[in-house]
């Protein structure tokens, strides 16, 4: 709990700039989008206070840990999963009529994208997965953590999302989309022996396929998005088990 409120503590100013200023860093996304450092902050922060500067250290260098990913094959969902979630949005929209047109894709802005997305993903994954989900998974288990952690996470968007002008049924459809997604983090995090790395990569390209979606991001559609997410989280829960997400232990190396 003290980690949740030093992390929204710590977004007020971010927020506020926001709301005075109005600017917006790319489309759909607002200068309170910078907030991402918080958890990062907050996390480093307590882990201070807990374990001096080595405990600060200690978690800050688990944000390149990739070293835990021993089993590689876990890259595949990492940095595909969200290209193909993007792609049968796409699909679906396409068939039920809405008149999405084709994406435009270019590939230097694509990697400046990648590199910008990947900073902000790894500052808030060091909070969420790298700091508060494992003590949490240890007391609920990692579905029920997974979800507070997926809850905590659409809310501490909540204040950007309404500087960029999303409708609340809107925001209602984009939350389900989120806490699917945290489902998956905290899936493929045990699955890769625990891996800040990983889950930050998939981050990144949660981010990046949004802004990637016709045009910039303004066609997609949470309603489509959300359903498919949900679906995938209920897969993953049903075949790896409520409890952990995993087949097998996957300890911290």
């Amino acid at each position: 709990m003290t980690f949740f409120l030093l992390v929204f503590a710590l977004a007020i100013p971010f927020q506020v700039i926001g709301a005075v200023t109005g600017i917006q860093l790319l489309p759909g996304l607002p200068v309170a989008a910078l907030m991402a450092v918080c958890p990062a902050a907050a996390a480093l922060i307590l882990a201070h206070r807990e374990g001096g500067p080595a405990g600060a250290k200690a978690l800050l260098k688990r944000t390149f840990d990739y070293r835990r990913i021993r089993q590689k094959i876990w890259y595949a969902p990492i940095l595909l999963l969200m290209p193909g979630v993007m792609a049968l949005s796409f699909g679906v929209s396409r068939w039920s009529g809405i008149p999405v047109p084709a994406p435009q894709i270019a590939i230097g802005p694509a990697l400046i994208l990648c590199v910008a997305f990947f900073a902000s993903a790894s500052a808030e994954e060091l909070g969420w997965s790298g700091y508060v989900i494992d003590p949490m998974q240890n007391r609920f288990g990692a579905l029920l953590a997974g979800l507070i952690v997926g809850l905590v996470w659409a809310v501490f968007h909540y204040a950007a999302l309404l500087q960029a002008h999303r409708s609340l049924v809107w925001i209602g459809w984009w939350s389900l989309w989120t806490v699917a997604l945290r489902v998956i983090v905290v899936w493929l995090y045990n699955n890769t022996g625990k891996s800040v790395f990983a889950a930050a990569l998939f981050h990144t390209t949660i981010n990046v396929t949004w802004q990637l979606f016709p045009i910039q991001g303004s066609f997609f559609d949470p309603r489509i998005t959300g359903a498919i997410a949900a679906f995938v989280a209920a897969a993953v829960i049903v075949v790896w088990g409520p409890r952990t997400l995993a087949r097998r232990a996957e300890g911290a190396a």
